[in-house]
């Protein structure tokens, strides 16, 4: 087999090496004018992969080769580090919700005020 499907796989790693570096993870500290410095943190996932073969030749010589290799970045926030006066805080950056049930969860407490605002109206309306 040639040597045409590492070197593909070689070239993708060192592209995403290039995309994906230290300050993808944690971001570049952000000061402000009172002395709170905020430095973003997320979370890195990488995934690629690759296939080919070579194919018979009806002339002889080098075999063709027929491949491909593909990659993916996924940078998605964590929390924010605040440092002020030498202390550290971490602010957890909140995940979207991703079943029914989350979704659910989250609606529960509007959905408790407006039922609440329906009925202080309608009390206050008979009053």
């Amino acid at each position: 087999m040639s040597q045409k499907l590492p070197n593909m796989l070689d070239s993708t790693i060192q592209k995403i090496r290039e995309l994906v570096d230290v300050n993808s993870v944690i971001g570049t500290p952000i000061s402000t004018p009172d002395g709170v410095t905020i430095i973003p943190v997320s979370k890195v996932s990488v995934g690629f992969g690759g296939g080919g073969s070579d194919f018979a030749s009806k002339s002889g010589g080098e075999l063709p080769f027929g491949g491909g290799v593909g990659g993916g970045v996924k940078v998605t926030p964590i929390c924010f580090l605040i440092v002020k006066d030498g202390n550290v805080r971490m602010m957890p950056v909140a995940a979207p919700a991703s079943t029914t049930a989350d979704r659910i969860v989250e609606m529960v407490p509007d959905t408790l005020e407006k039922i609440s605002s329906f009925i202080d109206a309608k009390t206050n309306k008979e009053a």
